[in-house]
């Protein structure tokens, strides 16, 4: 779409000759999704509208336990420490962010008082800043109040690199100031299409300076406050029990009118995704499973008869197989899979684009995933706008062999393909799963087949996603060859989801493994791809460069798609839980309520 044309369009709304729903319908039209629709409206000058909510009790309390089931068990309360959902989900039932995203991906506010735009003077048109305005009398759950210091503090504790936070690629290129006591302006070094990042979702949790300003930087792993939080949300902290229990009871003082619903809240953790299904389906002893990915023919077969459901959430997740670009099985300076090194087999592009032709997505969506799954080469599934449809992908071991043969990998007397006397042995891991093991089942036949050995590693999830730096199991330490998992991409816009890649974001011993860069992957063409989408304010340039970027991935074989996963939950016929594809699932506990 020509610039001149969109901007006759948002001319168009911003004086009423034509409605909100005409401009996104006509922008899905071109491929932009409702939420960047609405984002570009916003940068020309058109309030964002707020996402509207389903709430529908009058009054504070009252409706008892709400028993919730992470079968990942939480283990540890800190969201910048989160190196898995879990731990952003167990934080989120305290700590708040400025705003969230509604199923339609629409903003929500939380601790904000109102959506910045050109329109009320907190946008900046050119892009270059933001200014937040946060809802007066806000308590702590300790009875302090809460206050621009704290979105100040809450910045400069990320982005100090002593403090190893995960979400520091999100922070450390802005500028957090106070303004007054309720005000707070965020600047951007270079124009920032996509300025509802920063102290938005999952990532954008908000700490109290009062607690943490003691334990900022090197002392960061030692704030008793990281396993027990003190924050601003709809429940109180009552207990924890890393990777077992978290206990919450209603915040009186809450700053949303009659909420929350509940009184008491339990998050139970342990078993897996096929009984924390049962037990929410079929015997109703919780009100609501997550993450239940289990085969859909166990499913179908809960869901007859049953005290609950399964509800589906369309957003970008993706099932993935990553490559590590290091050697998992080297130390360098008491570091395994350290950027001095370079994987052994991995080094040859042959090996990778092979690997990629073994992977049988049919099978895979057929014998496993059913309705929550759809194949894909893709990495980056999502906004439909930002979607590459330059890639493709095939399942040969005909093919995949033939590219080994002619790159030198030749069986040896044991069937297994070797070069230079390297074997091709992988090591191939991921979480503790059903459909993972399945998955890794069907892999590793294919692989066989060609003449790859493939040893397979299963990892108690709670203990795969865990965010203790002591732990060699960890998917950021990435010991293994390959890996297999899923990111949520946790915003409708793939700026946050696509820059974890960039070379400047590697997990590594320095950082406490803190990166979000975890396969190693180092292409200077990419991360110049990524800084120029991150400042570039025309929409369809913008895409463009996303595409490119996920074209990159492809090219260099980074990942292996195995599926674009929906998001699948378990919830009791009763209860209204409100889940959006593009947040995580406790983003919006506070629109929770139960009707008989």
């Amino acid at each position: 779409m020509l610039d001149k044309e969109l901007r006759s369009m948002i001319g168009q709304v911003k004086d009423g000759r034509m409605d909100r729903r005409a401009f996104i319908k006509r922008m899905a039209a071109v491929g932009l999704t409702a939420p960047l629709a609405n984002q570009v409206l916003a940068l020309g000058g058109v309030a964002m509208a707020q996402g509207t909510s389903p709430y529908k009790p009058t009054k504070r309390g009252g409706g008892g336990a709400l028993k919730l089931l992470w079968w990942q068990g939480p283990t540890l309360l800190n969201p910048h420490f989160a190196t898995g959902t879990k731990d952003q989900d167990g934080s989120r039932l305290f700590y708040e962010p400025l705003a969230c995203w509604d199923p339609d991906g629409n903003m929500k506010l939380v601790l904000a008082s109102e959506i910045p735009s050109t329109q009320n003077g907190l946008l900046a048109a050119d892009g270059k800043s933001v200014t937040w305005k946060l809802k007066p009398g806000v308590k702590w759950h300790d009875g302090k109040p809460f206050s621009a210091d704290d979105v100040v503090f809450t910045w400069e504790y990320i982005k100090d690199p002593a403090t190893a936070a995960v979400t520091v690629a999100t922070y450390r290129d802005i500028t957090v100031e106070k303004v007054d006591d309720l005000t707070v302006r965020i600047t951007f070094n270079k124009p920032t299409p996509f300025w509802a990042d920063a102290f938005v979702g999952a990532t954008g949790q908000i700490l109290p300076k009062h607690l943490f300003a003691e334990y900022k930087g090197s002392k960061s792993r030692e704030a008793p406050n990281n396993l027990a939080p003190v924050g601003t949300g709809p429940y109180k902290f009552l207990e924890f029990k890393p990777g077992d229990l978290i206990r919450g009871e209603i915040n009186k003082d809450y700053h949303m009118p009659n909420r929350p619903y509940f009184d008491t809240l339990e998050m139970k953790g342990g078993g897996d995704a096929v009984s924390a299904a049962r037990a929410v389906i079929q015997t109703g002893e919780y009100d609501f499973g997550w993450n239940i990915q289990v085969e859909d023919d166990v499913l179908l077969r809960l869901e007859k008869g049953g005290k609950g459901k399964t509800i589906y959430a369309v957003g970008g997740d993706t099932e993935f197989i990553a490559l590590n670009f290091t050697d998992p099985n080297t130390e360098v300076d008491g570091e395994r899979s350290s950027m001095k090194t370079k994987h052994p087999l991995f080094s040859d592009p042959a090996v990778r684009k092979a690997l990629s032709l073994l992977v049988d997505r049919d099978s895979i969506k057929k014998a496993i995933y059913g309705r929550a799954g759809r194949t894909t080469a893709n990495f980056l599934n999502g906004p439909e706008k930002f979607v590459s449809k330059n890639t493709s992908w095939e399942f040969s071991v005909e093919k995949a062999s033939k590219i080994l043969d002619d790159a030198g990998w030749k069986p040896g007397a044991d069937g297994i393909r070797e070069k230079d006397g390297k074997k091709l042995k992988l090591l191939y891991q991921t979480s503790i799963n059903g459909p993972r093991q399945k998955t890794q089942a069907i892999v590793k036949q294919a692989c066989q087949k060609a003449g790859i050995d493939v040893e397979l590693k299963s990892v108690v999830a709670s203990v795969f996603f865990s965010s203790d730096v002591a732990n060699p199991d960890t998917y950021a330490k990435f010991y293994a060859d390959i890996e297999m998992f899923q990111i949520p991409m946790s915003q409708p816009d793939p700026a946050q989801h696509m820059r974890r890649y960039h070379s400047a974001n590697v997990a590594t011993k320095e950082n406490k493994w803190q990166g979000t860069n975890f396969p190693r992957y180092v292409n200077k063409e990419y991360d110049a791809t990524i800084d120029a989408a991150d400042g570039e304010m025309d929409p369809v340039k913008r895409a463009a460069l996303y595409i490119k970027a996920n074209d990159l991935l492809f090219q260099d074989t980074v990942f292996i798609p195995a599926q674009h996963r929906l998001k699948v939950e378990a919830t009791a016929n009763t209860l209204r839980p409100v889940i959006s594809g593009w947040a995580n699932e406790t983003d919006n506990l506070f629109d929770w309520y139960r009707e008989e």
